[in-house]
């Protein structure tokens, strides 16, 4: 009842240092499948503002709502991905894990005796 699970034995936390799930913070793992949810919420914006900007170009006459709309798209994707925590800045170099802040519920555990 108060002993912690010693995890080395079974693979559990595999290489965390830090002793929690999740050592890289609030960015969890990312990488690849990170990068492909960014590259589709930008093309996808870009066709989809594109398409809605042609149509509004055939209905009005005119030949720069196609445009308009791609630089739309490209700049709400990347709003998206931005909120969605899927993009960051790696000032400490590439490859590093940042640094976790420690929380009251993550603090220092006591022996319970």
């Amino acid at each position: 009842m108060g002993v912690p699970k010693d995890n080395s034995s079974t693979g559990g936390n595999q290489g965390n240092d830090f002793g929690n799930p999740d050592a890289r913070g609030r960015f969890g793992e990312g990488g690849y499948n990170d990068g492909l949810a960014v590259f589709s919420y930008i093309i996808g914006g870009i066709l989809v503002w594109s398409l809605i900007g042609l149509g509004l170009d055939n209905l009005l006459g005119t030949r720069w709502f196609a445009l308009a709309g791609g630089l739309l798209g490209a700049v709400g994707g990347f709003y998206l991905s931005y909120k969605h925590n899927l993009t960051r800045s790696t000032s400490s170099g590439p490859g590093s894990v940042p640094e976790r802040k420690q929380g009251s519920e993550e603090g220092p555990q006591s022996d319970v005796k």
